[in-house]
């Protein structure tokens, strides 16, 4: 699923941004999957404090939350260099999404991690 929206904005961007374009897909890449990973988190963490549970104190969370970043930064730094871009580029049905519900997607999960963290 990753994988063809790493292509989808790829494609998207590559025709007015040439190389940058590599950059610009990274960068929504990572944006995604980390606020994926900060909404589930933020469901997790919200739902153990209000079972009463002593999962781990606020300051714990934040830095296993950036240790993950690091791995997934890393993960998908390695993963969408060279040949694995190549061949996803190529095995890609050409199907259009909207440029801005790709966009959307990373920003609602931020929004509803927020209100997750909130709700502590």
């Amino acid at each position: 699923m990753l994988d063809g929206l790493y292509i989808t904005i790829f494609n998207h961007y590559k025709k007015t941004l040439g190389k940058r374009s590599l950059g610009i897909a990274l960068f929504y890449i990572n944006f995604l999957e980390l606020s994926i990973i900060l909404a589930l988190a933020a469901f997790f963490l919200a739902f153990a404090r209000q079972m009463k549970m002593s999962v781990m104190s606020s300051g714990k969370f934040w830095v296993l939350y950036s240790l993950i970043v690091i791995f997934v930064v890393f993960k998908n730094w390695v993963r969408y260099n060279g040949k694995k871009r190549n061949i996803l580029n190529a095995k890609q049905k050409r199907k259009q999404n909207s440029i801005y519900a790709l966009w959307l997607l990373p920003i609602g999960c931020i929004a509803i991690a927020l209100i997750l963290i909130q709700a502590q």
